[in-house]
């Protein structure tokens, strides 16, 4: 939920940033800061500019940013809090104006999965996600119950239906939190929530 740059170079970059913090729990970014912790300090009114431009042109929908000016033994370091976005999944736009979600993993931004999109948008509709506890569910808890983790190819072989439903199926389970989706490692898999 924190992140250190030296300074904001790239505003394509910076939009990825951005989109992972809102489609997370938020986080704060110290602009004039090395990776390291060291402070570099940053000419403040330049890396405003920058991020107010990436967050509003290149961040779909636009994410507000409240910034703060510190001055630190002489030194300028600039802290971007980003909140957790209330119409997720956020959008990075790219170099060729393609638009791309990211999520916070640790301290990196990494590309969502389809299933992570498809997550981040019934988690955040307007409409409750409803789900019908048929056979297909529970066959999916029990597996869980005795197993560690399922990955979509495995359920789909026990209980015998299409890619398409169930991923259905395990998109609305994790958007209610029943299961949980592990996407770093691929294949991503599902594990009890």
């Amino acid at each position: 939920m924190l992140d250190f740059k030296k300074e904001i170079s790239n505003v394509h970059r910076i939009a990825k940033t951005i989109v992972s913090f809102a489609n997370h729990h938020g986080g704060t970014l110290l602009v004039g800061v090395n990776d390291d912790g060291t402070i570099s300090g940053v000419k403040a009114e330049e890396e405003k500019f920058m991020l107010e431009k990436s967050a509003e042109f290149f961040c779909a929908p636009p994410v507000s940013l409240t910034m703060h000016e510190w001055n630190i033994r002489g030194k300028i370091v600039l802290e971007v809090i980003i909140p957790e976005g209330d119409v997720k999944p956020y959008y990075a736009i790219d170099e060729e104006g393609k638009k791309w979600v990211y999520v916070r993993q640790k301290d990196q931004s990494l590309l969502a999965s389809k299933v992570m999109v498809d997550v981040l948008r019934h988690k955040h509709s307007a409409r409750p996600v409803l789900v019908k506890f048929t056979s297909k569910e529970k066959a999916l808890m029990d597996y869980l119950n005795q197993h560690p983790r399922i990955t979509l190819k495995e359920f789909c072989k026990l209980v015998n239906i299409s890619r398409w439903r169930a991923q259905r199926i395990l998109v609305n389970l994790t958007a209610i939190g029943v299961i949980r989706l592990h996407d770093i490692e691929k294949p991503e898999f599902y594990t009890l929530g």
